[in-house]
């Protein structure tokens, strides 16, 4: 069983790493391939305002939640423990942020465009796992300090599983913009796969670092 111990360092670096190249992936595609960004903008515009979701739910949802999920707070910031839980605290305080503000912003487009909401597994999917993630946040958050230690198989496990429900619903909604785009074998196709791909391999970074050992 010796040979399987693993060092935690090299998977936070790979995972680092694949939530940079996923960040400018999503902004080349939304930037540069997809018109750019805007609060304000009325049709035949108001796909900018759309672009605004994707940007959020992604760079600020997922990844910033998967970074405090256990890489930046617990396994690559060093330092006394209260250091590490609140850099904990405050990339998830900035997640549940963008969460909302995405699912804001894309209730706003659609009115926009008066389209109808909340149909699509996508959009389910969505509401409920930003809903989880702020009850979770409150929840844990607010547990007595005395009740926190017992609390924490529950907690890891329960964000653990939010975590996975935001991976989910961001490659359900990447199946979905590719068919509606009508993208194919091209270079916008090609990069809105590679978003997916890195965002699978960003959870399997984010997973292992949670459950490997923390190095002092």
């Amino acid at each position: 069983m010796r040979g399987l111990r693993m060092s935690v360092l090299p998977v936070t670096v790979v995972a680092h790493l694949t939530a940079i190249a996923t960040t400018a992936l999503v902004l080349v595609w939304l930037l540069k391939l997809r018109g750019g960004l805007a609060w304000n903008a009325q049709p035949p515009a108001s796909f900018k305002v759309f672009n605004v979701h994707p940007l959020v739910m992604v760079i600020g949802f997922v990844l910033v939640a998967g970074e405090g999920a256990g890489i930046m707070a617990y396994k690559t910031i060093g330092g006394r423990r209260r250091v590490r839980k609140a850099s904990h605290l405050a990339l998830h305080l900035i997640a549940l942020f963008a969460g909302v503000f995405g699912v804001v912003v894309v209730f706003r487009y659609r009115h926009q465009i008066e389209a109808q909401h909340m149909i699509t597994l996508h959009s389910w999917l969505g509401i409920i796992t930003v809903a989880s993630f702020g009850a979770a946040f409150y929840m844990f958050r607010g547990a007595q300090m005395s009740a926190k230690a017992s609390y924490l198989p529950w907690h890891i496990f329960v964000g653990s599983i939010i975590f996975l429900m935001a991976v989910g619903t961001a490659l359900t909604g990447i199946v979905r913009q590719f068919a509606i785009l009508g993208l194919g074998n091209d270079q916008e196709g090609h990069i809105v796969n590679s978003i997916g791909l890195l965002l699978v391999l960003f959870a399997a970074t984010v997973g292992l670092t949670v459950v490997l050992p923390y190095e002092k």
